[in-house]
């Protein structure tokens, strides 16, 4: 924020004083707004101390947006920006103004940048005043040349004039009145006192004369109240242009879309992937193909994971194309249908082997055949099968047909 110099004081000097109350204290202000530079600042005083705030043309467009955030238009020209600052600056220079004042609430506000934070608000609009204190010596300077020496001077008027023709007695009187009277509401009488406008502009001829101001100030005997409009009234008639928005709009056609009345035909599914078909053999090349085909779809069914081999131990009965070699649908593996010889460990068992189940009973079976039988009996006579075999399951062969 700009800092108040002496020539921001010398501006003051052709202005009147404006008067407003709150809490009992008397707010005396004078404001000066330039439109050839956009810019306004303010001087307060209590009769005590002073504060001061200087505005310039963008700070004073952040701040006419921030308390008034409905009428916050934003333009894509800067001639439509500068044509709005300007208005609203004449439109605050008519509220500042003795007929305008009376017009606007007053009221002191808490602010976390400000010493003193003035608000004033009307039907058009609402503004604030964030004020910073100044110097002890500062302030009575200020004080000093923009209203105690003009008082005095205008005190002498009047006693040179009217009030000093009048009786001794009948002066007392009027004094002891103005005494009481101000006696018991201090404020209302400084406001009743400087809000007269032949008392502040004659306040103001005085104050522009002490300080050699070559154009002074007409002394009036009323106060015309200016008519306050907003702003967003006069943006609307001017037709100002706005900041297109940053969202694409999608302009819609004079006539609307066809309804549709039946829906979609559904998306034809992908094509599944087929396994290709493998060879089976023919069932004449031997005599246990039926079995062999059916032992596994048999094992399979009753969820015992294992395969059942062909009836004949040589491994060229064993056809690698039959079903039987084919990977089965369940996540259970199973052996293979027929070996040469039996596995001497479990290294050749494939890494997914099935639960072991209890070794059945070779005596009690009821699925071995006669011929199986008579062959493991002839084994067992021969001494091929002496050797222990520890805790392997035997393989059983051909099992019962349905």
């Amino acid at each position: 924020m700009e800092q108040f110099s002496e020539e921001h004081g010398k501006l003051l000097l052709s202005k009147e004083w404006l008067v407003k109350n709150n809490n009992s204290t008397p707010y005396l202000f004078k404001c000066h707004f330039s439109t050839v530079d956009l810019s306004c600042f303010i001087m307060v005083t209590d009769t005590k101390t002073a504060w001061t705030e200087v505005l310039n043309s963008k700070q004073f467009a952040r701040r006419w947006r921030a308390c008034n955030p409905d009428s916050a238009v934003d333009f894509s020209r800067e001639e439509d920006e500068e044509e709005w600052r300007i208005y609203n600056l004449e439109l605050l220079a008519k509220a500042h103004t003795l007929g305008g004042m009376n017009e606007l609430s007053f009221d002191c506000v808490d602010s976390n940048y400000a010493d003193l934070a003035l608000e004033l608000e009307c039907e058009a609009f609402k503004w604030r005043w964030e004020t910073c204190l100044q110097g002890s010596r500062f302030s009575a300077e200020m004080i000093s040349r923009h209203l105690v020496l003009p008082l005095i001077s205008l005190s002498h008027l009047a006693f040179s004039s009217a009030v000093g023709e009048s009786s001794e007695t009948d002066l007392e009187k009027a004094v002891d009145k103005v005494g009481r009277t101000a006696r018991r509401s201090v404020d209302t009488h400084v406001k009743n006192a400087m809000a007269k406008p032949r008392v502040a502009t004659s306040l103001r001829r005085i104050t522009a004369m002490f300080n050699f101001i070559p154009d002074l100030p007409a002394i009036l005997a009323s106060a015309e109240t200016p008519e306050l409009q907003a702003q967003v009234v006069q943006a609307n008639a001017r037709g100002l242009s706005l900041i297109p928005s940053p969202v694409p709009f999608k302009r819609r056609s004079s006539t609307p879309d066809p309804i549709p009345t039946t829906p979609p035909p559904p998306k034809p599914l992908p094509p599944r992937e087929t396994i290709p078909s493998q060879k089976i053999p023919d069932p004449a090349d031997s005599a246990t193909e039926d079995s062999e085909n059916e032992a596994p779809l048999v094992g399979a069914a009753k969820g015992k994971g294992r395969a059942l081999s062909s009836a004949a131990s040589s491994p060229a009965n064993a056809d690698p194309q039959s079903p039987a070699f084919r990977a089965p649908s369940s996540p259970i593996p199973s052996k293979p249908l027929s070996r040469a010889k039996a596995p001497s460990s479990d290294s050749d068992s494939s890494p997914l082997r099935p639960v072991k189940k209890a070794k059945p009973s070779l005596s009690s079976s009821d699925d071995d055949s006669e011929a199986e039988r008579k062959r493991r009996l002839a084994k067992a006579t021969s001494g091929a099968g002496g050797a222990k075999r520890g805790t392997r399951q035997p393989i059983k062969r051909g099992g019962k047909r349905f």
